[in-house]
């Protein structure tokens, strides 16, 4: 179910990243990480008029705003769909610190994967 979905519009407003996803006609199984850590609340819904298409919501928990480059991923079915960055504190020297936090993101969600994969088979 997750091979053609797609994330589209990713914008952060009060708080809340806000998404559409495309490409399924169900409302997909979307989870949202920090740090290996699930974020909760994360919302869902059909739009109205618009088959296939999903407003995805994802409230911002006050525990993952902290000082540097903060990576959230956007996965469904352990499918890495989207992610999206925050950054906060002292200006950056370099961007390679915010691409270094999507590595380690994306590394985890493969470890995890791996750790599912083994336990299965």
């Amino acid at each position: 179910m997750t091979a053609g979905l797609m994330i589209e519009q990713g914008r952060i407003a009060g708080g809340v990243w806000e998404a559409m996803v495309t490409g399924s006609d169900k409302a997909p199984v979307i989870e949202v990480l920090h740090e290996g850590r699930t974020v909760e609340g994360v919302e869902v819904r059909p739009v109205t008029g618009k088959a296939g298409r999903f407003a995805l919501r994802v409230p911002i928990p006050a525990w993952a705003l902290n000082e540097g480059v903060q990576t959230f991923l956007v996965q469904s079915g352990g499918v890495a769909l989207a992610q999206f960055t925050l950054v906060a504190g002292q200006p950056l020297d370099e961007d390679i610190r915010a691409e270094l936090s999507l590595l380690r993101a994306e590394l985890d969600l493969l470890k995890r994967a791996f750790q599912r994969h083994v336990r299965e088979g």
